[in-house]
């Protein structure tokens, strides 16, 4: 006889209209601290802030016609930078890929999903000093949940959650994720065990 594990509880946070009104807001907060889209680059870090970056690039060229969108995005694998590999579940590198442009002397906007203990992030700058010398540096989350264990904060965040330790925030996006069958996009807090 085989064990069945019990579905862990969990509730949506945010559904698909919250997400995308949460990037809209996001987006206009971009352009509203860089004065406008004058050398921006969004850089997504794997696996969900890529496709995040992508659809704030599209809202930042909806709200600024100049801006071509696949010109300003980019996607930054941290996983060589991280101090956590040794505790991590392997994984897959992702590529880097950057704008024709590069991010030497650009406003570079990091682009993750959700913000915890602080340590993707740090080993996203660590990342982006082996690329080239950005202006400045930017971090736009759609969620922060808190528990910083590193002094890390985000200039621009969709939805803070306050979270216990013990839970897990999921971000599901249709480029990733489904549910029977069909794409999804919410983000969901899991109960811990």
């Amino acid at each position: 006889m085989t064990d069945v594990a019990a579905p862990v509880p969990s509730r949506v946070v945010l559904n698909h209209a919250d997400i995308d009104r949460a990037l809209t807001r996001i987006a206009h907060e971009i352009l509203e601290a860089n004065k406008g889209s004058q050398d921006l680059v969004l850089l997504g870090i794997p696996r969900r802030g890529y496709p995040l970056a992508v659809r704030l690039a599209e809202k930042i060229a909806a709200a600024d016609p100049s801006v071509n969108a696949s010109a300003i995005v980019g996607q930054l694998d941290v996983t060589m930078f991280r101090d956590d590999l040794s505790h991590q579940p392997a994984r897959p590198p992702y590529p880097t890929k950057l704008p024709l442009s590069g991010i030497d002397n650009k406003v570079v906007v990091l682009i993750d999903d959700v913000l915890y203990s602080g340590r993707t992030i740090r080993a996203a700058l660590d990342a982006i000093v082996d690329l080239g010398r950005p202006r400045s540096v930017r971090l736009a989350v759609l969620v922060d949940r808190g528990h910083r264990e590193l002094p890390i904060r985000a200039d621009h965040v969709g939805k803070n959650l306050p979270t216990s330790s013990s839970e897990k925030v999921r971000v599901r996006l249709e480029e990733f994720d489904s549910v029977n069958g069909q794409p999804v996009n919410e983000v969901v807090i899991e109960a811990g065990a």
